[in-house]
């Protein structure tokens, strides 16, 4: 039985593509977000449960309403996700 594919997530209001630049404590990273912008994100444990998060890997990062300099990071891309968000526009200020 071929295993389905996911379909891949893309951003909604409020979320931005970035990459990890490094890390900033136990839970936090800092994150160049595809808008300009370097943020601190908190990594949810949702994130850490699921994924092995490395400095360079493509993330979904939730900005923070009552702070646009901060945010969540709700996503991990593979890199052959990242590559297909590149390849059809999303990402569109981040080299990896």
């Amino acid at each position: 039985m071929k295993k389905e594919e996911s379909p891949i997530r893309i951003a909604k209001e409020n979320e931005v593509y970035g990459i990890v630049d490094s890390w900033y404590g136990k839970d936090r990273v800092i994150v160049i977000c595809d808008d300009g912008v370097n943020r601190i994100c908190r990594i949810s444990g949702r994130v850490i449960k699921k994924f092995w998060l490395k400095v360079g890997d493509v993330v979904l990062v939730r900005i923070w309403p009552f702070d646009k300099s901060k945010g969540d990071v709700i996503h991990v891309y593979t890199f052959s996700e990242a590559q297909w968000l590149k390849k059809n526009g999303y990402i569109k200020n981040l080299n990896f």
